[in-house]
């Protein structure tokens, strides 16, 4: 067996380092992946005198894969997720929020008391 030389200690030591160091940065990699399947928390409430209402939902639809969809008073907001785990809607599509229900509500806000027009991708 080599004797243990200074140089071969750091080098050990160094090698340690960096496996520590990729397992600490995959971890949180690992768990927002985890999340971004799991998707949001279902909400249900009201917002200045407004039902709005998110879930999950599962293929189909014109959602581009954000398996999340949202509705205010029963209609649905077309809400899309972008690259940066931001959320943005057919109403506020030029401020992201970090939420579909901060969408939603941002939604309600911008309408001001307007009825949601159905959105159709057709």
């Amino acid at each position: 067996m080599p004797e243990l030389t200074r140089r071969r200690a750091l080098g050990a030591a160094a090698a340690l380092a960096v496996a520590a160091g990729t397992q600490a940065v995959a971890a949180p990699v690992a768990s927002a992946a985890e999340h971004h399947h799991g998707g949001p928390d279902p909400f249900d409430e009201v917002y200045r005198g407004r039902r709005i209402e998110g879930r999950p939902v599962s293929g189909g639809g014109h959602h581009h894969d954000a398996g999340y969809t949202v509705f205010i008073d029963g209609v649905e907001l077309h809400v899309m997720r972008n690259a940066d785990g931001t959320w943005i809607s057919v109403v506020s599509h030029y401020d992201p929020v970090p939420t579909p229900r901060a969408a939603a509500r941002a939604a309600v806000v911008e309408l001001q008391g307007a009825p949601l027009v159905p959105f159709h991708t057709n």
